[in-house]
């Protein structure tokens, strides 16, 4: 070799594509599926939320997970080894709103050629066909997943890329919509009306492992309830009294002696004069407040409980918009002793949201029923993990996965998996443990995989609900919104003796949940499914234990009777300066290929090759990071 014809700097992006494009010509990466299963080694790779951008908290656990298929590979195992993008579902949808500055209105007709130009330069919001919507979020997903297939290359990533996926693709919507077809059959689905955490903005139903609890400033505002028939009176402290309108009954705990008398009794509501029975319930806590509680339609998952428990009318104040929805007192269902006063005062609520409710509450309608000014305090209210208003209980008709029956299962499923580290174990097992609801599977929304079902419609247009129409498995997938169910045609859609659609998509969980089933072939190559399942590993994060973990495993016991893996690796997370999680939702991300240009590839995947097991947070602390290592 003649070294003085060698370049005088060396090129290293250069050198990394030329070696990518040679190992994949070379196939080095490629699985063999001829290799006994004793032979191989089968990863179940997290496929990333394709929503911005990737960031070094990504590089991070990533190249722990290809450490594992090297390692093994050098062993002389078959490495099983695919990376999918999880693209579907509400970060999506938010990003191409914000991107193209687009809602979507299902009601307008499609638009042949959206101009996205035009739309970027309007002052607000442009409102386009759901149809064009998918198309919107498609685009942008397709440009997204380029560019992070792009990074995933230029740091060497040891993937197999003949399998990868995308959970909007032909094979994850089958997969997903077989999925529900079977899960029906057995039995482990329904649909029902009935309350659920509902997110005003995104005007959608959520699931509890979507949820977070955040500390949030409120006041106590202690309000002045009668005793019906009798001058007595007691007070209430509560954190939402533009709730005082859905108030169906009041409890305490059954041993407090301050309100043993009125049990069995009725008390009435001021400002409504609603007569509401008071009951009492171990579940009320008398030191909270002062001991006594309104229980409303609903204010949290305890009102549900109470509420069904008790039998309690359903008076639903609060729409799906966040907004009061219009009530007439005096009509069944809405009692007061005085109808034309609680009329009168709802008029100043209706149509207000719930912070404009709560202030006229407090500022015009209370009146001397509110006993001292209300207290500020700091409690934790719950939201939905990527949304930024206070969920609602609100009643609508949701699919959901029976669970709550399968809980010693699941905690069974849980121990037969060895968990790395081992304490993570416990997580997952709390989280089984303290579940309150079903798994709510149906969103409201547009970009995700549709449920494969339809509703015969009656001669007064009155859909049946109780026996859906479901696609067959061989025509999966399906699109009820694009698509006549057997036996009707197109012309019959949403008219009296046809049929309706079903109109939600499900949970993007519901389809990550499969993604040892996709990438295995469950619906495309049950031989190689058969091989693979279960898998070896799933190297995950912890904060997604209660989503991605648990589902998973729901999904493999319900389908299979089986677990999905063997083994579960939690990765850390990089930390910004502040010690804060690096996430793409906080804004405090740092990308990494301007670090893979100043310092190649080996250098600036370094630290996570060297951290240890459990693996401990890495605090990013400057764009030099590669440098301490």
């Amino acid at each position: 070799m003649d070294i003085s014809q060698l370049p005088k700097h060396f090129d290293s992006r250069q050198a990394e594509e030329s070696w990518d494009n040679q190992w994949e010509a070379w196939g080095v990466y490629r699985f063999d599926p001829t290799r006994a299963r004793g032979e191989s080694f089968v990863i179940d790779t997290p496929p990333p939320t394709v929503s911005g951008s990737l960031h070094v908290g990504h590089v991070f656990s990533y190249t722990h997970t290809d450490l594992m298929a090297r390692f093994q590979r050098m062993m002389g195992r078959n490495i099983f080894y695919p990376l999918g993008w999880d693209d579907n579902g509400l970060p999506t949808e938010r990003r191409v709103q914000n991107f193209f500055n687009v809602r979507c209105d299902p009601t307008i007709p499609y638009a042949e050629e959206f101009d996205t130009d035009a739309a970027a330069r309007e002052k607000h919001p442009v409102s386009v066909s759901r149809r064009n919507f998918i198309e919107l979020c498609l685009r942008l997903t397709a440009e997204d997943e380029k560019v992070f297939k792009a990074l995933w290359r230029r740091i060497g990533l040891s993937v197999d890329w003949r399998h990868e996926y995308s959970t909007i693709d032909e094979r994850c919507r089958r997969a997903a919509q077989y999925s529900f077809l079977d899960l029906y059959k057995k039995g482990h689905v329904y649909a029902v009306d009935s309350p659920a955490m509902w997110d005003v903005d995104f005007q959608t139903a959520v699931a509890q492992a979507e949820v977070e609890d955040r500390n949030t400033a409120g006041h106590f505002h202690n309000i002045r309830f009668g005793v019906e028939g009798s001058e007595t009176t007691f007070v209430i402290a509560t954190t939402r009294p533009e709730l005082l309108a859905a108030c169906v009954a009041v409890t305490a705990h059954p041993d407090d002696p301050r309100y043993k008398p009125y049990f069995g009794k009725h008390a009435v509501t001021p400002v409504f004069h609603a007569p509401v029975p008071i009951f009492p319930s171990e579940l009320a806590d008398p030191e909270k407040g002062t001991g006594i509680l309104m229980v409303c339609t609903f204010g949290d998952a305890t009102d549900v409980r109470w509420w069904r428990e008790q039998s309690l009318p359903n008076r639903q104040i609060i729409g799906r918009n966040g907004r009061l929805m219009p009530v007439t007192y005096g009509e069944p269902g809405w009692e007061s002793n005085n109808p034309a006063a609680a009329n009168e005062a709802y008029a100043h609520l209706a149509g207000k949201n719930t912070k404009q409710a709560r202030k006229i509450m407090v500022e015009v309608l209370l009146g001397d029923a509110l006993v001292n000014p209300p207290k500020p305090i700091e409690h934790a209210v719950k939201y939905f993990e990527k949304g930024d208003q206070p969920l609602e209980f609100i009643s609508t008709r949701q699919w959901f996965v029976r669970l709550l029956d399968k809980k010693d299962e699941l905690i069974s499923c849980g121990n037969r998996i060895q968990w790395h580290p081992e304490f993570m174990g416990h997580r997952y097992r709390t989280w089984t443990e303290n579940l309150q609801f079903d798994w709510c599977i149906s969103r409201q929304r547009y970009f995700g995989v549709p449920f494969p079902c339809w509703y015969r419609v009656d001669d007064e247009g009155n859909p049946d609900y109780v026996h859906p129409i479901l696609a067959a498995p061989e025509v999966l997938p399906v699109d009820p919104m694009a698509t006549a169910p057997p036996g009707f045609t197109e012309s019959q859609r949403n008219q009296p003796g046809g049929f309706v659609a079903e109109g939600d998509v499900f949970d993007t969980w519901f389809t990550s949940s499969l993604t040892p089933q996709i990438a295995s072939g469950w619906m495309t190559d049950p031989k190689l499914h058969s091989n693979l399942f279960p898998f070896d590993v799933r190297p995950q994060s912890h904060e997604i234990i209660r989503t991605w973990a648990f589902y998973t495993v729901v999904k493999a016991w319900l389908h299979a009777a089986d677990v999905p893996w063997r083994h579960v690796a939690i990765s850390g997370w990089v930390l910004d300066p502040d010690r804060k999680k690096m996430s793409k939702s906080k804004g405090n991300v740092v990308t990494p290929m301007h670090l893979l240009d100043d310092t190649a590839t080996p250098s600036a995947t370094g630290p996570p090759m060297r951290a240890s097991a459990p693996i401990p947070p890495l605090t990013l602390m400057s764009s030099r990071w590669a440098s301490a290592w």
